[in-house]
């Protein structure tokens, strides 16, 4: 059985494009998914990344005009300047954290649930009434919110360490364990799923 390694960002707009086709690809091929959420701007300056706020123009006028065109493309709705964004990353991926210790629920219901609600919903996922209400909403204990924050700050940590180590520098960044084939851009995912059909 192959295992993915899901690093994400829950404020990567990239990451909320993904949808659930990397879910429907592991359901397609028998695959196990981890998800590690990571401080995404940490991963950027480990690794040779630029922050969106300090890059060029050109780059950031290219972004305005790419991600609506992948919104049509996949048919999601997006809001190029959510209301809250950026916003601290460390609750949202502390309740997947959480979530995926516990189990019980649709895990990758709530890592699109919390992407959606910054990138379509306009919500604030820095705030905890809004990452109990996501929990609940995706089968798990709402209270999974408040609980085990030593461990999701230690794992959360962790995960940007593995992220180094295993190659990544942005993100989704799809890494195949088995033969450490490496994915990077919800636009890689034809290219995972292909790979997983060969293996």
């Amino acid at each position: 059985m192959a295992h993915i390694d899901y690093y994400l960002g829950t404020i990567s707009p990239w990451c909320y494009l993904a949808g659930n086709r990397l879910e429907e690809i592991a359901a397609r091929h028998g695959a196990q998914i981890t998800y590690k959420p990571l401080d995404l701007l940490q991963l950027f300056d480990r690794t040779g990344g630029i922050r969106p706020a300090d890059r060029h123009a050109s780059r950031m006028e290219y972004r305005a005009q790419e991600l609506p065109r992948w919104a049509a493309h996949l048919g999601m709705p997006l809001n190029l300047k959510p209301a809250h964004w950026p916003v601290n990353m460390a609750p949202s991926s502390y309740a997947i954290i959480a979530a995926q210790a516990a189990g019980g629920g649709d895990l990758g219901g709530l890592v699109q649930a919390i992407l959606r609600a910054v990138w379509a919903d306009q919500r604030d996922i820095s705030d905890d009434a809004v990452i109990r209400d996501l929990l609940g909403a995706s089968g798990f204990d709402p209270a999974l919110a408040d609980k085990g924050l030593f461990v999701g700050a230690e794992t959360y940590g962790r995960n940007l360490e593995e992220a180094v180590q295993a190659g990544a520098f942005g993100a989704p960044f799809y890494v195949v364990r088995e033969t450490d084939q490496r994915f990077w851009g919800q636009d890689r995912l034809d290219f995972l799923d292909r790979h997983l059909a060969q293996a």
